[in-house]
């Protein structure tokens, strides 16, 4: 299976509702299709959201990096496939989600040349998985309502986007808390909203009305990592670190300083599958859960997350992949069944994912 071509399609599609954080708000899901061909008619497909705010790519950038990339890779044969990641990585620094689109692509061929679901390639037995599902920061009754209307479509764990008021921040999740039965789960992500003297105050304002979250996600700067330690050591609620990880350095400093309690895995963070993997195993050596979780992703990106989790079942214990359950409709064919908090891998070669005919794309 030698490459014969790789080339980038941009794949739009409108989203229920808007997606607000502290950091952005995104009306429609615009993100970049790889899809590299084989000479024996395979195809594998990749995506990456560019998220500018988070990673520093634009959908322009990405294209580009693909582009820089190609020439280097066509007409390497699959089998050689640890030695193209390699190179990928080798070419140019940076680049997260582009190299990672580029990865998944290449691991869906990988998988279809050994004739087996991806998942199971890489070592993975579980197939059904329980996601949360985000509520966009807003006006308090809009937030209570769209927590309300989750639990209606099956959520039981809702990540709630707070952090661009500490003050509010506070009465949104007491009343939140508040409106909802004592079985619903509920995750905080302030998106580096907070100081670390803030995060403390609020987390211990929550505490003394009774509410621990399962975790409060990246509430400093991502490059605050004494204000992460500093957190940890003076509240109850878990610490989940986001944009404070990229790398498997970033990792390792951060747990053998113990200033986190878990980490979020990301591919658009970790430049693709293979360091989400080292991250996880990195991870498990310190003793410490992961969460996997995606950008504002489209089916292919997000079906790539699921089978990695079903690779490191035994260190990602929560999942944060809701990116589907959030469009209002898309172009890509999938195997993998996406029933709002349920997701369930098949056993389709590869991804499991394809590209219909399509006008947008």
């Amino acid at each position: 299976m030698k490459i014969t071509n790789i080339y980038t399609q941009p794949l739009k599609a409108p989203l229920k509702k808007p997606f607000i954080t502290s950091l952005r708000r995104v009306d429609t899901l615009e993100d970049l299709v790889v899809i590299i061909e084989c000479d024996d008619g395979s195809v594998g497909y990749g995506e990456g959201a560019p998220t500018p705010q988070i990673t520093g790519e634009t959908m322009g950038s990405m294209v580009a990096a693909i582009a820089f990339i190609k020439p280097h890779i066509l007409g390497r044969d699959i089998e050689d496939f640890d030695a193209i990641l390699k190179l990928i990585h080798s070419l140019l620094v940076k680049n997260t989600t582009a190299k990672s689109a580029l990865e998944i692509a290449l691991y869906d061929l990988k998988a279809k040349s050994e004739k087996l679901p991806l998942f199971r390639m890489l070592g993975g037995t579980q197939t059904k998985f329980s996601t949360d599902i985000t509520i966009s920061m807003g006006e308090i009754d809009k937030m209570i309502a769209d927590c309300h209307s989750a639990v209606a479509l099956g959520y039981d764990t809702l990540k709630v986007k707070i952090g661009d008021n500490p003050r509010k921040d506070v009465e949104r999740v007491i009343a939140i808390d508040a409106a909802l039965d004592s079985d619903i789960k509920l995750r905080l992500d302030a998106n580096q909203g907070w100081t670390a003297v803030q995060s403390v105050e609020l987390l211990h304002a929550l505490e003394k009305q009774d509410i621990i979250a399962e975790f409060i996600e990246q509430p400093v700067a991502a490059d605050d990592i004494e204000g992460l330690k500093y957190i940890k050591e003076r509240v109850q609620t878990p610490l989940l670190a986001d944009e404070s990880i990229f790398s498997l350095k970033d990792a390792k400093k951060l747990l053998e300083l113990q200033a986190i309690d878990y980490v979020n895995i990301k591919l658009a963070k970790t430049a693709g599958i293979s360091q989400a993997l080292e991250l996880a195993d990195l991870s498990k050596n310190f003793g410490v859960k992961c969460m996997i979780g995606c950008m504002l992703e489209g089916p292919i990106s997000v079906a790539a997350g699921v089978h990695v989790a079903s690779a490191k079942a035994d260190i990602i214990t929560m999942l944060d992949l809701d990116a589907v359950s959030l469009l209002a409709s898309h172009p890509v064919k999938t195997s993998i069944e996406f029933n709002e908090s349920e997701i369930v891998l098949s056993e389709d070669m590869g991804l499991g994912v394809s590209l219909g005919e399509i006008s947008n794309l």
